[in-house]
């Protein structure tokens, strides 16, 4: 494997075409087709301070995030946002990869529609491990969309070109999220074993007694899974209903209501072996669970042992 400690700084549209030796149509986007690069990009980190989506058709490129590495396959989807560092290290140098894609400046989408949603698409924070693979059907729409937007950023530039161009991203972004859910369907048994182990751990968390240490967060049950918190996330909601937060906080009232009827240990004590600091804050959240106190819940229990 090559050096690749070398980082290049991604802040510009025309800095990632005159990297890869392709032409700039408008400084806020662009759309590529790395079959037309001119040089070889390999061995390198790319802090992206741009979004990026790109789809890989044919042949296999070593990505990585992190230090985890990912084998980026035939036909599937991943996206970047600003702030991630991804490296690039395959093995041969490839020239004119099968590879297209957008990239857009955040400055593109400042008070606009897109701008206001950008946030909500959780997949720019999931790791190349759990990229979106598409069908025949899913790859044409892709394109389409591609080549809507292409157009756009090669017209030239007027008071409009923002606003449309950012406006055919957004429709993209909302077929990729569409995409997404299909794939956490057709995924339904590989998630649900993901789901029964997620359960299996925040079990196991409070049986070792580990409560002391504080509520455990969805970051470390992601970790466990091996999977970035925003797809782990968004995997539990789709798969129980529930966010990976709920799935907690469900869990952490369920073992309350057991303690609170099956002994007399004070309230706080209860709260701080539950992982709460302050037992108000333990309180709040059995309430808000189970609309009521954790004391009018022990009562009522005591009244229905008479």
């Amino acid at each position: 494997m090559g050096n690749t400690n070398n980082i290049i700084r991604l802040d510009s549209i025309d800095t990632y075409n005159k990297l890869y030796g392709l032409d700039t149509y408008n400084p806020l986007a662009t759309v590529i087709d790395l079959k037309q690069a001119k040089n070889v990009v390999n061995h390198v980190n790319i802090d992206y301070n741009v979004y990026a989506v790109f789809f890989k058709n044919e042949i296999s490129c070593k990505l990585r995030y992190g230090l985890q590495p990912y084998d980026y396959q035939d036909g599937t989807v991943v996206c970047f946002s600003p702030g991630q560092i991804i490296g690039i290290d395959s093995e041969n140098d490839e020239i004119r990869p099968d590879v297209v894609g957008v990239l857009f400046h955040p400055d593109l989408i400042y008070r606009t529609p897109l701008g206001d949603k950008i946030s909500r698409y959780s997949f720019f924070d999931y790791s190349e491990r759990e990229a979106l693979h598409l069908s025949g059907s899913e790859k044409a729409l892709f394109m389409e969309c591609l080549d809507r937007i292409k157009r756009e950023v090669e017209y030239p530039i007027d008071n409009h070109s923002s606003d449309v161009i950012s406006s055919q991203i957004l429709v993209l972004l909302d077929y990729l999220a569409r995409f997404y859910e299909r794939q956490f369907i057709t995924r339904k048994k590989a998630n649900s074993a993901v789901i029964s182990m997620f359960e299996k751990n925040l079990k196991e968390y409070y049986e070792s007694g580990r409560g002391y240490e504080g509520i455990p967060t969805v970051s470390y049950f992601a970790e466990l899974a091996n999977l970035t918190p925003g797809y782990f996330g968004d995997l539990v909601k789709k798969g129980s209903g529930a966010t990976a937060q709920e799935f907690i906080a469900n869990y952490v009232v369920l073992r309350a209501k057991h303690r609170l009827a099956s002994t007399n240990d004070d309230i706080s004590i209860i709260a701080y072996e539950l992982g709460f600091q302050h037992p108000q804050h333990f309180a709040r959240l059995f309430k808000r669970i189970t609309k009521q106190s954790p004391t009018e819940f022990r009562k009522q229990m005591q009244k229905r042992n008479q």
